[in-house]
C-alpha cells in the first residue's frame, strides 16, 4: 500500500478508535491531545528508514539491536539522552544478572522460570499472573538465561563474571526447579572486582566493574554489529497504517523539530519504566505515589512508551509492580518527584525502623535480604482502615553513631550516588550537614526532630520510640528478636549518641508494570492481540509479574531484548 493512498483512506473509525485511546496515554505524559491524535497519520515522507526501529538505548535496547544486527537487518536506535550524559537503570546498577548452569535441567529451570513469572504451578496460589503466556516465557528463559555468561564474553572476550555469596543460587527455594535448575547470579567486571562503594562511571574500559562494565559491553556490541545509535532524539508517537501496523515513528529532532522514521519491518519500544513520571505515579502505584515513593534509577525513566503504546491500543498488565523495597530520598527533585538512593544500610546493626508513630514492625533485615527484599514495600504501604492513614509511609531509619561512623548509607559506586545524581560523602556528614540525615543527642530529640518533620505530619510519639529502642536494645542483650525474629548477627545496641534518623519510603531501581506482550515480545491490546510489528523489552513490560529475584531485570533484558531484536528482524518488510 501507497504511503499516500494510506494518508488519504485514514477512516473515520480508525481515527476516533485512535483518539479515545490516545487523549488518555496524553494526559499520563502531559501531552496535548491535539499531538496524540495525530499519530495515526502516515507521513508523506519519511526523512530517515531502517528495518527495525528500537526506541531506548538501555539494555534491552542494546541487546535487541545486537540480536537484529546480528541477523542482518539495518537498525536504528533512538535515545532522548546525549550521548556524554546516558545514565540509563542498567549503566546505574550493579550489573547483576542470572546465568543458570547449562549442565542444570531445563524442564526444572523453566519450572522455576514460570513460578517467578505467573506463580501458577505453586499449589497454594489462587491463579496465574499471566498465565496466558507464562509457559512461553519460562521455555524462552530456559533456552536464552544459560547463554547469558557465553552471549557477554563472545561481545567482549576481556568481559569478566565474579559472584555475590549474597546473591548465589535460587532466591526462593521452595519454588518448582529451584533446586536441579542450578540457579546462578553473576555480577560484571573487567577488573576482576565488583566493590559497589567504588565509582567507575567514564573511567578506562579495564577500570570498569558494575552496570558500568555491563552496559559497556552491551553498548560497545550494538555499535560493532552496525546499529546507528542517534542520541537526543526521543520518540514522540508511533505511526500506523490502516491495517493497524506500526511502520513508524516521529521523533523530535536534535535542535527543534520532527523527523519522521520509517521501519521496514517493525519498531521495539525498550524506554524503561515511569518511576520519574508523576501522572502514571498517581495513576498505578499504591498509596501517596507522588510524595509516598522514591526510585534510585535514572531520571529520564518517564514512561514515554507506555503512552506511545497506549496511544495505539496497547493493553496495560500489572503496571503497579515494582521491584521495590523501603530507601532514603532527599529533597532534590527530577520532574518534580524525590530523588532516592539505595540504602543497604536497613539491616544493619546499630539501627531500627519504626513507623511513624515510633513502632517497629518487621524484622529490619527482611529489607536487604532474599527471597523478601525486593517486595518489602507491600509492608509499608499497608493501610490503617480505621484510622485512615498509611502509618509507614515513610518509615523511619534511626541509628547511632557507631553505624554513622563505621558503614555508608548508601553505595557510592552505583545508583543516584555512583552518577552523581545525588551527592554523599562516605561518613555521611556531608548529609548531616544538609539536613537529609537528623541528628540529636538523644532518643527524645531525636523523636523530636522526626515529629517535626513535615512528612511525619506530627505523628511521633516520643515515649514509643524510646520504648522500641529500649525494647531492641533489650533483645540484642539476650541475642534473640523475640517479636520480630531478626537474624541474631544483626543484633547490634541503638546506644552510642549521638543519634540519627532518615525517613525511608516504598521504592526502588525501577516500575516493572507496563505494556502488556506475550512471549514473542508482541505488544498486545487489551484483548490480548498482537499489534502488528510492535514489539517491547526490558522493564517497561516486565515478565517478572509475581516475584523478582535481584538481577532479574538485566537478565531480562538479555534473554527478551534478544528474542524482540530476533523476531522483528525475521518480518518481511511491509509495503
Amino acid at each position: 500500500m501507497s504511503e499516500k493512498k494510506s494518508d488519504r483512506n485514514l477512516s473515520r473509525r480508525s481515527f476516533i478508535k485512535g483518539t479515545a485511546a490516545v487523549t488518555g496515554a496524553a494526559a499520563l505524559v502531559g501531552i496535548g491531545v491535539a499531538e496524540a491524535g495525530a499519530r495515526s497519520v502516515v507521513p508523506k515522507k519519511w526523512n530517515l528508514e531502517a528495518d527495525v526501529v528500537i526506541l531506548g538505548f538501555g539494555g534491552a535496547g542494546a541487546c535487541a539491536a545486537i540480536e537484529a544486527a546480528g541477523k542482518g537487518a539495518k537498525v536504528l536506535v533512538l535515545e532522548k539522552q546525549p550521548e556524554a550524559k546516558l545514565i540509563n537503570n542498567t549503566r546505574m546498577s550493579g550489573g547483576i544478572y542470572h546465568c543458570p548452569d547449562p549442565t542444570g535441567d531445563r524442564q526444572a529451570l523453566k519450572e522455576y522460570a514460570k513460578a517467578m513469572f505467573s506463580g501458577e504451578n505453586i499449589p497454594w496460589k489462587l491463579e496465574g499472573e499471566q498465565p496466558e503466556w507464562s509457559d512461553g516465557l519460562a521455555e524462552a528463559w530456559a533456552e536464552y538465561a544459560p547463554q547469558n555468561v557465553d552471549f557477554l564474553q563472545k561481545l567482549d572476550p576481556q568481559y569478566k563474571t565474579v559472584g555475590f555469596s549474597a546473591f548465589a543460587g535460587a532466591a526462593f527455594p521452595k519454588f518448582p526447579g529451584a533446586k536441579d535448575s542450578k540457579y546462578r547470579v553473576f555480577g560484571s567486571t573487567f577488573t576482576g572486582q565488583a566493590s559497589f562503594n567504588e565509582a567507575t562511571m567514564n573511567k578506562p574500559k579495564m577500570e570498569k566493574m558494575n552496570g558500568e562494565a555491563f552496559f559497556y559491553v552491551l553498548a560497545e556490541g550494538a555499535r560493532k554489529k552496525g546499529a546507528r545509535i542517534m542520541y537526543e532524539t526521543p520518540a514522540k508517537r508511533l505511526v500506523q497504517n490502516d491495517r493497524g501496523e506500526v511502520i513508524g515513528v516521529i521523533a523530535a529532532r536534535k535542535g527543534g523539530g520532527e523527523i519522521a522514521v520509517k521501519a521496514k519491518r517493525g519498531v521495539i519500544i525498550t524506554t524503561g519504566g515511569y518511576e520519574y513520571n508523576k501522572a502514571m505515579r498517581k495513576a498505578f502505584l499504591e498509596g501517596p505515589g507522588v510524595e509516598g515513593w522514591a526510585f534510585y534509577g535514572s531520571p529520564d525513566n518517564t514512561g514515554d512508551g507506555i503512552a506511545m503504546a497506549m496511544a495505539v491500543g496497547a493493553g496495560l498488565a500489572k503496571v503497579g509492580k515494582a521491584a521495590s523495597r523501603i530507601i532514603t530520598a532527599v529533597p532534590l527533585r527530577y520532574h518534580g518527584l524525590k530523588a532516592g538512593l539505595i540504602t543497604p544500610a536497613v539491616g544493619r546493626p546499630n539501627a531500627i525502623v519504626v513507623d511513624n508513630y515510633g513502632d517497629r514492625y518487621a524484622a529490619e533485615h527482611l529489607v536487604t535480604k532474599d527471597p523478601s527484599r525486593y517486595f518489602f514495600y507491600k509492608e509499608a504501604v499497608k493501610f490503617d482502615i480505621l484510622e485512615l492513614i498509611y502509618p509507614r509511609v515513610p518509615s523511619w531509619f534511626v541509628f547511632d553513631e557507631t553505624l554513622r561512623s563505621t558503614f555508608t548509607i548508601t553505595n557510592l559506586g552505583i545508583s543516584t550516588a555512583g552518577f552523581g545524581i545525588v551527592p554523599w560523602s562516605k561518613d555521611n556528614m556531608d548529609a548531616v550537614r544538609r539536613g537529609w540525615i537528623l541528628q540529636g543527642n538523644t532518643i527524645e530529640e531525636i523523636a523530636g526532630k522526626i515529629r517535626n518533620h513535615p512528612e511525619n505530619r506530627k505523628l511521633m510519639d516520643s515515649q514509643r520510640l524510646v520504648k522500641a529502642v529500649s525494647n531492641f536494645n533489650e533483645s540484642c542483650a539476650k541475642g534473640k528478636d523475640e517479636t520480630f525474629g531478626r537474624l541474631a548477627a544483626t543484633l547490634k545496641p541503638v546506644e552510642k549518641a549521638p543519634f540519627y534518623a532518615l525517613p525511608l519510603y516504598p521504592g526502588g531501581p525501577n516500575t516493572k508494570g507496563g505494556i502488556a506482550a506475550n512471549a514473542a515480545r508482541e505488544v498486545l491490546t487489551w484483548e490480548g492481540k498482537p499489534i502488528p510489528r510492535l514489539y517491547t523489552a526490558g522493564e517497561i513490560s516486565s515478565a517478572l509479574k509475581f516475584v523478582y529475584q535481584g538481577g532479574g531485570n538485566l537478565t531480562e533484558c538479555i534473554v527478551f531484548g534478544r528474542i524482540a531484536g530476533k523476531n522483528v528482524a525475521a518480518l518481511k518488510p511491509w509495503k
